[in-house]
């Protein structure tokens, strides 16, 4: 099983952007969790970040063939990108939606969510383990 670990805008700031939310460790240290998920699992894996909507857009439809799930922190495309869900749609690879805080007990707009009627499960509010909880639920369904 190959899976995608894909993540949108600021994930790549983690530690520096509002720690008191986002907790304090950095990128690195999420990749190195999700680094150590996979190998415990088997599950070989990519992981991809970017800040850009088309980016992901494109990563997404370059998944088709090339990935058997997507685990994917849209963050704040979470509430806005009709592109990203409906790239989602076409590729139709098993995906889980992943936020490490809980966006429905966050601020209004926050609430709003384009992404969860593409995807499988989602898994939010648990920081970090919110990936280790999607990639096993991956791992457990489809290999």
């Amino acid at each position: 099983m190959k899976i995608l670990i894909l993540n949108g805008p600021n994930i790549n700031m983690l530690g520096i952007r509002e720690p008191e939310i986002y907790g304090k460790q950095d990128y690195k240290a999420l990749l190195s969790f999700v680094g150590e998920v996979c190998d415990r699992l088997g599950v070989e894996y990519e992981c991809y970040q970017s800040n850009h909507e088309g980016a992901l857009v494109d990563k997404i439809q370059e998944a088709l063939g090339e990935f058997d799930a997507i685990v994917f922190n849209p963050a704040a495309y979470t509430h806005t990108s009709v592109a990203i869900h409906d790239a989602l749609l076409a590729v139709a690879i098993p995906t889980a939606e992943v936020h490490l805080t809980n966006t429905q007990s966050r601020e209004d707009y926050r609430k709003v969510n384009f992404i969860t009627p593409c995807c499988e499960k989602t898994f939010q509010g648990h920081g970090f383990d919110s990936y280790r909880m999607a990639i096993e639920y991956m791992a457990e369904k489809y290999c």
